[in-house]
């Protein structure tokens, strides 16, 4: 029986695709290289910020000319990283949306008394304001960030921290994600893989990734852990 469940954020509870995006082209016009298509940040959300916008300066690399390439190669990583959050302070929960069923979902399983928590690669001060803007931080007494503990995901430790802090055995309970990053981290923490299909992943589809189970809304990983603990 399932008595704990632990969420990714973008992607899986909200989607905040358009307001990453955002920041990250404002970094790229402040450092005098081109915006990109929204789609391809989106396909490098995952990971954390640090590899998002790295990921955008090799591809950015890629399309260039020798010369372009060279000064990009040469480009002071840390001040890249330090003009993106100045402008990610700027768009954080400007343009977060829910999920269809999740809002349901969540109100659900409190109802059921899962324990839950919110598991994020996202920095913890932007994943707070994504959770507070949108209205599901009541939902989670444990938000852990990429930058919470030594390790974040696909490390199992920051599922491992959640469960010793609820008091929850692993196989009780059950990690929601939307990709490949999300299904590893609950496999290697010993939990159980449940992944939706709307997320990011890199543009590939979740099947792909192996999870134990693919449900379509939030809403239905409720339904189905309810009717779980109803069979019990």
């Amino acid at each position: 029986m399932i008595t704990c469940i632990t969420f990714d954020l973008d992607g899986t509870l909200v989607d905040t695709a358009r307001e990453i995006a955002e920041a990250a082209n404002r970094t790229l016009q402040e450092i005098g290289l081109p915006r990109r298509d929204t789609a391809d940040v989106t396909q490098l959300i995952g990971h954390g910020t640090r590899e998002l916008m790295m990921g955008l300066l090799r591809q950015a690399a890629h399309d260039a000319d020798d010369h372009l390439r060279h000064w990009i190669d040469q480009l002071d990583c840390e001040a890249v990283m330090q003009c993106f959050e100045q402008h990610y302070s700027d768009t954080t929960g400007t343009d977060s949306q829910l999920y269809p069923g999740v809002q349901v979902g969540l109100d659900q399983l409190t109802q059921a008394g899962i324990h839950m928590a919110c598991v994020t690669n996202k920095e913890l001060r932007f994943a707070t304001r994504v959770l507070e803007v949108t209205g599901l931080s009541t939902y989670f007494p444990i938000v852990i960030g990429g930058d919470s503990l030594p390790q974040k995901k696909p490390d199992p430790s920051v599922i491992q921290y959640c469960l010793d802090a609820l008091n929850v055995d692993q196989l009780n309970a059950a990690h929601v994600g939307d990709s490949s990053i999300d299904v590893e981290t609950a496999k290697r923490a010993g939990v159980a893989a449940w992944a939706l299909p709307y997320g990011y992943n890199g543009g590939r589809p979740i099947q792909d990734a192996q999870p134990d189970h693919v449900f379509q809304t939030l809403a239905d990983v409720a339904c189905h852990v309810l009717a779980l603990r109803l069979a019990a």
